[in-house]
């Protein structure tokens, strides 16, 4: 049966326009955006072979173009609306903490790196440069890694501080194996860091790590 032969209420469309996006499953949601199914087979039911075949939702999305669009339902047309789709809500989160945003909350500091570094497949390190009232200048992607390490050059992070004119600094980096607990290695950087700003009256204030779900705050922890 096709979704348009369905009752109104349980339509995707008309279930996100009348109960909100929240209401909906994942399959749901992918349905929207594949907009029609194929013969035999509705949108919705592509959605969840979809989703059984690759396992949750991140996998699929993060499923190559190639290997995708060789599926039952999904071409060229179809593919481009889901990554324009991701694309979209990533911007929006982007956007909320907008240059000048107050950054003297932990929680809403490592909500606003997690949108950033979670995903990421390899280790990347970032700094939030701000000013001495905690508000956000700029945040920065600075260091490239493997899926376990990133090689970090304290001198580059103290030339971009001076650079933003920065009174303070977060640093915060991901661990892709989800484990948040900081390494050797992570304590060790942190302190160089901290030693090599401070030369140039640029204070660290907390060295964030994204794990998944869970992150770990150097400041909440004691270990700066």
């Amino acid at each position: 049966m096709a979704i348009t032969d369905w009752p109104h209420e349980d339509r995707p469309r008309e279930k996100l326009l009348h109960k909100g996006e929240q209401s909906l499953t994942d399959a749901e949601l992918i349905a929207i955006c594949l907009k029609s199914g194929t013969r035999g087979k509705s949108a919705l039911d592509i959605a969840k072979e979809l989703l059984r075949e690759f396992g949750s939702l991140k996998q699929l999305l993060r499923t190559p173009a190639t290997l995708l669009m060789q599926k039952t339902g999904i071409g060229n047309t179809k593919y481009a609306v889901l990554k324009a789709a991701i694309e979209l809500g990533r911007r929006y989160l982007n956007e909320q903490l907008p240059p000048g945003s107050l950054l003297n909350s932990s929680r809403i500091t490592q909500q606003f790196v997690a949108q950033y570094l979670r995903e990421y497949t390899n280790e990347v390190f970032a700094c939030l440069f701000m000013d001495n009232h905690f508000r956000l200048i700029k945040f920065e992607e600075l260091f490239f890694g493997t899926i376990n390490e990133a090689n970090i050059y304290p001198r580059e992070i103290v030339r971009r501080g001076l650079a933003h004119n920065a009174a303070k600094i977060i640093l915060a980096h991901n661990h892709p194996s989800g484990n948040p607990s900081p390494s050797a290695a992570d304590k060790e950087v942190t302190l160089l860091i901290k030693q090599s700003l401070l030369l140039v009256d640029i204070d660290v204030v907390d060295h964030i790590i994204i794990g998944n779900p869970e992150n770990f705050s150097f400041a909440e922890a004691g270990l700066i």
